[in-house]
């Protein structure tokens, strides 16, 4: 594998590799191309180039076995969305007879303006143009200031591309009937499902943390858990967050109900929230459906959106024409705490959102503007009114 960094005025060298293992910068063309983003795995051969440049050793170039698996593994436990992103990539490239990966810029920017001519959301091709920018290898992305001038221009064009469809928030009186249902059922999924579902409310989690708890990450007492966060979306350090219980969710008894029914299937560790058969048993590797054997143990977040329709459907429910999805246990938790005065830092701290972030104000805000009538001071008008006069 062949790491280089392309665009930005950076400098690409011809080098050789003498004797010692030192590259010499003094050969003619054609010789072998290394910079200071070259890496390679073990017994990959030296690429070449006709362009001088400066020398490096072996050493420079190379990473070791275990860190060359350790890549590998990480670009095997791609997320569902990323491969989604490139699946549609690769096979606009296919019919357009272009290469997908490493693709160049120009490819990159067309498909760009591929996506902008069927009139997507912003906030839709940016996603999609980012997740297929960072499934190139490193240090063969595409240059994307040209896709960035395009994206202006359609922004200004395109004023109805800016508009997000949000997701449909699922505040208490939408949790409840949910948990309600599942809690009828009675069935190991269901009750990890009312784990699933409480957490994503009270801890107001992204459907990617929650598939990622381990059992280690919390700590439940009688009145509470705490949940141990190495990072997240906007934060690079670890955090311990407290969920105080409440008498209505019963995050303690829930999670009490799910971890027993774990440790007489033999899990202490591991995976919080786990693929389970209609036989009531835990999913194990042989059993496992095939669409999650990318995360092992692990349930994909798409896993968490699914149980989440299902739930509302079952208890139901209907929503104003919004879209119901897992991030509107996130957003109906904040909507809850927003409509009861919660303040934008409130918010911020039970969002997890970074310092400044304009997202818990929008909480605050919309819950503000639901409760102000402009109108209200307006007296209803009667039949019997008098007419004023002409």
């Amino acid at each position: 594998m062949t790491l280089l960094e392309q665009g930005d005025g950076e400098v690409i060298m011809d080098a050789e590799l003498v004797e010692d293992g030192v590259v010499d910068v003094t050969v003619p063309a054609g010789r072998p191309l290394v910079n200071e983003h070259t890496v390679l795995f073990p017994g990959e051969e030296i690429p070449t180039s006709d362009t001088p440049g400066v020398t490096y050793t072996e050493q420079d170039l190379y990473v070791s076995e275990e860190t060359a698996q350790a890549i590998k593994e990480a670009w095997e436990n791609e997320s569902p969305a990323r491969r989604t992103a490139m699946g549609l990539f690769e096979a606009w490239c296919a019919q357009e007879g272009r290469v997908a990966k490493p693709c160049t810029t120009a490819t990159y920017t067309e498909y760009g303006r591929h996506l902008m001519r069927k009139k997507l959301k912003v906030s839709t091709i940016n996603n999609y143009m980012s997740l297929i920018i960072t499934s190139m290898p490193p240090g063969k992305r595409p240059d994307k200031s040209l896709f960035k001038t395009l994206m202006v221009q359609y922004r200004d064009k395109n004023k109805r591309a800016l508009r997000r469809k949000e997701a449909f928030p699922i505040t208490l009186p939408y949790l409840m009937p949910m948990l309600a249902k599942a809690d009828a059922d009675d069935r190991p999924i269901s009750w990890r499902d009312t784990v699933m579902m409480s957490l994503g409310y009270l801890f107001l989690a992204r459907s990617e943390e929650d598939v990622d708890f381990d059992i280690e990450d919390l700590t439940v007492l009688d009145d509470r858990v705490i949940v141990w966060l190495p990072e997240d979306k906007t934060h690079d350090e670890e955090q311990t967050i407290v969920l105080h219980d409440r008498s209505d969710i019963r995050l303690v008894f829930r999670l009490r109900r799910y971890l027993g029914y774990l440790r007489q299937q033999g899990i202490t560790s591991g995976p919080l929230l786990r693929e389970i058969k209609q036989n009531g048993n835990v999913a194990r590797p042989e059993t496992r459906a095939k669409t999650a054997t990318k995360r092992g143990d692990y349930l994909r977040p798409q896993t968490v959106n699914d149980r989440v329709k299902y739930w509302f459907k079952a208890a139901g429910l209907k929503t104003d024409g919004r879209p119901v999805s897992s991030h509107g246990l996130r957003a109906g938790g904040a909507t809850d705490l927003g409509e009861n005065k919660a303040t934008a830092k409130e918010l911020e701290d039970a969002g997890r959102w970074r310092p400044g972030s304009r997202m818990p104000q929008i909480y605050v805000r919309a819950a503000q503007d639901a409760n102000r009538d402009r109108f209200a001071k307006v007296p209803i008008y009667k039949p019997d009114d008098e007419v004023p006069p002409a």
